[in-house]
């Protein structure tokens, strides 16, 4: 378990939001809207050992992967009182989507961070993980849809497994001062260009796209592999590797609020 802690006084009660994905959990508390502590664990025993020592004045699991039983029997000893994030929750923006049900979570939720940093602006969130995706969500705070990509390394496995006889290749360990060439001179170094260059080219093709139809459009770009790329895209970019984190705790202060004052979800 990795924790990153900014804050070492932490108050006793506060916010916790819990990202699962394919195959880690990453847990954010928060403090109102401030983020004052991340952690990573590699599996549920290891999250509650930690977490169930602590209290928390709410809670938010949201998962890409998992359905809502299988996380509260999993999770099942933070309480009876914690959110799952499905596509019935309320979330403080509506959604154009004509499947609102198969909309992940990690997507809706990065869409709500992206308007919590710039209200009343348009913003279109890359999200660099197992797949890329760019979501466009408007200065009215509708989400209005996007697209899904494969990701870095399901660019690299999908090569390996369907065909004869290229290898399984990993990106550079360090993309800073090895990104590859364009031209590679043998087969890896070929295929890490293939995947390196043709990511990094379609993502710069979807930002001026939306650039040419939203002059003035925010980019966000967050995920587990943003970083590698963040030097490769045009700016201006803000790479924000908490977006999700911070869409989650918006969420579930929103559902706090409508809790509170007895209110529906005006968009539902």
């Amino acid at each position: 378990m990795e924790t990153k802690t900014r804050d070492s006084s932490l108050p006793t009660a506060m916010n916790l939001v819990i990202d699962w994905g394919n195959s880690s959990l990453k847990t954010g508390w928060f403090k109102d809207s401030e983020l004052v502590e991340i952690g990573r664990y590699d599996s549920p025993d290891a999250l509650l050992s930690d977490v169930v020592k602590r209290s928390a004045a709410h809670i938010l699991v949201s998962s890409t992967s998992r359905p809502g039983g299988e996380i509260r029997n999993q999770l099942g000893d933070l309480g009876a009182g914690f959110l799952v994030l499905d596509s019935q929750t309320s979330v403080p923006i509506r959604k154009a989507y004509d499947t609102p049900a198969t909309l992940g979570a990690d997507r809706v939720a990065a869409a709500v961070g992206a308007n919590t940093l710039f209200p009343n602006q348009d913003c279109v969130v890359l999200d660099i993980g197992t797949c890329l995706t760019a979501d466009f969500v408007d200065h009215d705070a509708v989400f209005q849809g996007g697209l899904i990509s494969p990701g870095l390394r399901m660019r690299f496995q999908a090569m390996h497994e369907q065909t004869a006889r290229l290898p399984l290749v990993e990106a550079p360990a360090d993309l800073g001062n090895s990104w590859p060439a364009l031209t590679g001179r043998n087969t890896q170094h070929a295929m890490q260009s293939g995947v390196l260059n043709g990511l990094a080219y379609e993502m710069n093709g979807i930002i001026e796209n939306y650039r040419r139809e939203r002059p003035g459009i925010v980019v966000l770009v967050c995920g587990g592999d943003a970083s590698s790329f963040e030097s490769r895209l045009k700016p201006p970019i803000f790479v924000v590797p908490e977006l999700v984190l911070i869409g989650l705790n918006r969420i579930l202060r929103y559902n706090v609020e409508n809790l509170q004052a007895n209110t529906p979800d005006v968009n539902a």
